[in-house]
């Protein structure tokens, strides 16, 4: 328990008179916020020699020398706050999967990429899996005698690696999704659905087609994989404008910049349980 002093040399605890409160870590440094009376005078270096102490003497701790509160619950095993585990779904050259990669181990996304699945071989993004040192499969569409058993093999390796969601990442062939994974999958398309978007509207053709019906806006939408299409309920949208001589490759860099914001946008939300399905809709919890 940390003491401060009082004038007259009385003495007031944290946490009665005093808040005190994380104002920013920046690697070992840590800058605090104090509030207090008027009548209180804080020393800062108190503040943090007293916390040091209590860390020291926390680090120090036996799991014998912790008192047990309740007895009938000292077996139970407590809580655990991890980060998300994703599995990430791959059939082209994984720019999106390296953007998930690069959020995660920079800490911007309290999730880590734990799985690969390629949906043939040779893709460049299974090879930036290798090369991040992820869990990596294909699973090779053509090799597959129908789509029950292309996706059930693919649910099988998801599942035998415990994760928590899936992400579609460039990711080209249908899938066909079990009850226990609904709510679980999430694609992202580089347009503003529903439009332009469909069985066969993937990359450049989606741009060429945005440009082509003179849109002044395009953008990205993260959605909910529901079995089909580009047609699942609809978390995270983002536009960006379509330039008068703009190329489908001037457009695909502006979209992929958005791209970059709503796919961990969408995930961060996810993992802090605050998507709900009703319907059509995604809505806060």
């Amino acid at each position: 328990m940390l003491v401060l002093s009082r004038q007259k040399n009385e003495s007031i605890l944290i946490g009665d008179d005093v808040d005190i409160t994380v104002i920013d870590i920046r690697g070992d440094k840590v800058r605090l916020g104090i509030k207090a009376p008027r009548d209180v005078t804080v020393h800062r270096k108190e503040v943090y020699d007293a916390i040091r102490r209590e860390n020291q003497s926390a680090a120090a701790l036996r799991p014998e020398d912790v008192p047990v509160i309740n007895p009938n619950l000292s077996t139970a095993p407590l809580p655990l706050v991890k980060p998300l585990s994703v599995a990430v779904l791959v059939s082209g050259s994984g720019t999106t999967l390296q953007n998930l990669i690069d959020v995660t181990r920079a800490g911007r996304l309290k999730a880590t990429v734990d799985l690969v699945i390629g949906s043939r071989p040779g893709l460049l993004g299974v090879e930036r899996a290798q090369s991040a040192g992820i869990r990596n499969h294909v699973v090779d569409r053509k090799s597959s005698s129908d789509v029950s058993t292309f996706s059930a093999e693919i649910f099988k390796l998801c599942a035998d690696a415990k994760v928590d969601l899936i992400c579609l990442a460039g990711w080209l062939s249908l899938i066909e999704l079990p009850a226990r994974w609904a709510g679980r999958v999430m694609n992202i398309h580089p347009a503003l659905l529903p439009g332009f978007g469909g069985r066969g509207m993937f990359g450049r053709k989606v741009h060429e087609a945005v440009i082509a019906h003179g849109c002044k806006m395009s953008g990205c939408t993260v959605h909910f994989v529901d079995g089909s299409y580009d047609t699942g309920p609809i978390i995270v949208q983002r536009t960006c404008p379509v330039l008068d001589h703009d190329t489908p490759e001037d457009l695909a860099k502006r979209v992929f910049e958005q791209e970059k914001i709503a796919y961990p946008e969408a995930i961060a939300r996810y993992a802090r349980g605050e998507l709900k399905i009703e319907g059509r809709r995604v809505v806060a919890k």
